[in-house]
């Protein structure tokens, strides 16, 4: 039970989730507005992903911008 708990880990620091979360929605809008092309659609995953903290793809290649922004601050 603890090791799922590890794999899924925050590794998004703030500033990360917000960019992921506007970019997100803002793909979304060419869905809805615009030229309602259905590449929109993609904005799902970084909406998710800026949601709930954790990239998978940040966890294979090793990025985590939570301790950037630690070490920063």
């Amino acid at each position: 039970m603890i090791e799922a708990l590890t794999v899924m880990m925050t590794n998004e620091a703030s500033f990360d989730r917000v960019l992921r979360v506007v970019l997100g929605l803002a793909l979304l809008a060419l869905v809805f507005a615009g030229p309602h092309t259905p590449w929109g659609w993609l904005g799902l995953i970084p909406l998710a992903t800026g949601l709930v903290g954790f990239c998978p793809l940040y966890r294979l290649v090793g990025i985590d911008t939570c301790r950037l922004a630690n070490r920063a601050g």
